[in-house]
């Protein structure tokens, strides 16, 4: 089981591949919104936001997130480093249930793009 420390490394790992997407990648990671990570099997989430290309993690909470985030994800640990590694498809994994991501219509669009 992957630890906090792992899951925020893969966080900040997931942020500096996004500042340094190129083209409609860039464009989808450029949205300025509430973001909220929420790591079922440690049952910690991350908060934060996502603006300028990345992933800023602003604290770490016990339990589900405290506020209706914008952008909300949740997954295991291990799929999220997985994830992040490339060892996992996003669109097989969200397909069955594994990670959830819950966003507006507009914005699930733009991550499209980044999935």
């Amino acid at each position: 089981m992957a630890t906090i420390e792992e899951c925020r490394s893969a966080l900040d790992k997931l942020s500096d591949n996004m500042q340094h997407a190129e083209g409609n990648v860039r464009e989808a990671a450029a949205l300025d919104r509430s973001v909220s990570c929420h790591i079922t099997d440690l049952d910690v989430t991350f908060v934060g936001r996502m603006r300028g290309g990345r992933i800023e993690v602003r604290d770490t909470v016990q339990g589900p997130p405290p506020d209706k985030a914008e952008i909300r994800l949740a997954m295991t640990g291990d799929d999220l480093v997985a994830l992040v590694d490339g060892e996992l498809n996003f669109a097989k994994v969200w397909g069955s249930g594994r990670v959830k991501l819950s966003a507006g219509v507009r914005d699930l669009l733009q991550l499209r793009k980044l999935l």
